[in-house]
This record gives structure tokens, sequence and C-alpha cells, in this order.
């Protein structure tokens, strides 16, 4: 089976010039990829625009209403950061259904992973709110989706920002595992150790937040030691990760100094959890490095490892946050 790229010229709508979060970046990615050995392997397959049915199950009513009219308006912001388009409603929907159609595809066996290269991003939109760039949870709403088919779902996030809506979204529930790699202090300003979840979602978010310069072997103590030991424990039917490049050390809004060829075996240690994964994408703004860290990935996810050149010198620092972690933890899991 080859992987399937989920992509639409239409994710262009969603557009504002000078904003971080703008067309260019699909653009650049799309380029990347077709200079790789394995273009021509990978299949190209149209996102599917989410129901109502299915978005309402995630966000509440007064959200969705308030997309939906500033969509008809246009050129609209919802806050400082983040902005709606005219048929933006119809946009959000279809980055939404495009990341769904990917997971379905894997767990009917259409593809064995997949890579929804859709905008604009999710995890930062909560059950109440739109944010931080994201209009709907691209990522919830899929995951939320696969669990009314008896799925066990883990997320991992590795933007370097914590997302902070899909926390919220499950933070009560056990069928859906959160894990979060970010920067702290950073926007926008949760994600810390002892938020674990509550109620019968106790234990089921995991939360490592880093201090700035962190970067690949700070990454792969916490895989390692929390992340890769829980996930084996939870036993998840199917993983989709959020895949936020502004952890790279060359994003201008960043601050953590992951590499380019790092996301590739960082798919590859989650494959040996589960070989099942969806990627969506999230942050990631420096147009030199996105397409190069994305490249990586879906070189692992089909088994062409691709690597650039690409080093940088980071200030490793993560013992006392698996230390703390460990005490928080291990109650729950085995750590």
């Amino acid at each position: 089976m080859v992987t399937q790229i989920v992509y639409s010229d239409e994710f262009d709508i969603h557009n504002s010039i000078g904003h971080p979060e703008n067309a260019q970046r699909l653009n650049v990615i799309l380029e990347e990829i077709k200079q790789t050995t394995f273009y021509n392997d990978l299949e190209i397959i149209k996102p599917e625009i989410l129901s109502e049915k299915s978005l309402y199950e995630v966000h509440s009513d007064e959200m969705i209403q308030q997309i939906k009219e500033l969509s008809l308006i246009g050129d609209s912001w919802i806050d400082l950061d983040t902005y709606v388009c005219k048929n933006d409603y119809e946009t959000a929907r279809l980055a939404a259904g495009g990341l769904l159609i990917a997971c379905k595809n894997i767990l009917s066996k259409k593809t064995t992973n997949a890579y929804a290269l859709v905008r604009p991003p999710g995890h930062h939109a909560t059950k109440n709110r739109s944010m931080g760039f994201c209009l709907f949870n691209n990522a919830a709403i899929a995951a939320n989706e696969l669990t009314k088919q008896g799925k066990k779902v883990l997320i991992f996030d590795f933007d370097v920002h914590h997302g902070n809506g899909t926390q919220d979204i499950f933070y009560d529930r056990n069928d859906v595992m959160y894990q979060s790699l970010h920067l702290s202090p950073h926007y926008p300003g949760t994600g810390q150790i002892d938020e674990i979840g509550t109620g019968k979602g106790a234990g089921y978010t995991i939360n490592t937040p880093l201090n700035y310069g962190n970067g690949d072997n700070a990454t792969t103590k916490l895989l390692d030691e929390i992340f890769l030991p829980i996930s084996k424990q939870f036993k998840p039917d199917v993983i989709i990760m959020s895949c936020g490049y502004d952890s790279h050390h060359q994003d201008q809004l960043g601050g953590l100094r992951l590499t380019s060829n790092f996301y590739g075996k960082i798919i590859k240690k989650f494959q040996g959890i589960q070989p099942k994964i969806a990627c969506t994408l999230e942050g990631g703004y420096n147009l030199k490095w996105i397409g190069k860290c994305i490249v990586s990935q879906i070189g692992q996810m089909t088994g062409n490892i691709v690597e650039f050149e690409d080093k940088t010198i980071e200030q490793e620092n993560v013992k006392k946050v698996i230390n703390e972690l460990k005490n928080k933890l291990n109650k729950y899991w085995d750590i």
C-alpha cells in the first residue's frame, strides 16, 4: 500500500498576506515533496468536507455560528492572531474532513499511513473558541469520529506551542490520549506538567513543557522515558500526529532546537507502537525548512529515508521535567 497525501488547492482560499499562516506554506511544501525520488509513488487524494453533525459534536453552537457569520463577510478577525476569509466555514470543514478521510482510509486498509496537508490548522481551537490561527480542531474532530467506532486514539503534538484546544476537548476522556511536547513559557500559556486530565481522563493528558533551546537529544529522552512507554501501555488503534514544525531550530515563531531529520525519527519511533499513523499540518512558518521537515516524515512513512544537512546546538536540560512527570504519572502508568 502507498502512503496517501490529502490535498486540495481550495485551502489557498484561506489566506492573509503578511500573516505567517498563509497559503504559501502549502505551495512550498508541495514543491519540496515533488522533488523527492518517491513523489510518483505517493497517492494524492482529495479531502471530503466534514459533515455539520461531526462538527457540532466537538464544538459549541456559538463558536460554529461565529465562523459561519464571519465566513459570509470575509476579511474578518476573531482575535489579533486568527483571521477568517470569505467561505472559510467550508474551507475549515474541508480541512477537518481531509484528516478524517485519511484516518478512515487507514482503518479500512486503503493505506497504511497518510499525511493530511490541510489548513487552516486546528490544535488551538477549543470546544468553545477559535484562536491561535485555528478555526476548528481537525485532530480532535477526527479522533472523536474514530472513538465512535470503538477505537482508541493517541494524539501526539510536537508543535512548539501547546495544543490547548485538543487538551481541552479530551481532558475528561480516556479513549483519546493527548501527548504534547512544547516550549514553556510560550503561547498560549497552558500545558504544565500537572495538567494530566480529570475524572476518567486522569493520566491521559501528558505535557512536557520545555525550556528554550532543547532539541533532538532532549526530545529523544522524553520519547524513550515518557511518551513511548505510556503509548505502549495505552495501545492506540490509530495515532494522529499534530505536526507543528515551528519546533524546528530555524523557525521564527519557535524557540526549540529540533532538526529537520529528527521529525522522521519521531515517526519511526511511533511506528514501533502503532504503524497506523495519520499526520496533520499544524504550525511551521520557515518556508525554507518546513517542506524538508515534512519530507523527512513522509520519507520514513514510505520507507524512503531522506536526510538533509541540518545541524544545530541545543541546550539539553530535561532531567527535572522527566522526574516530575514520572512522579505525577506513575500511579497511572508503569514508567
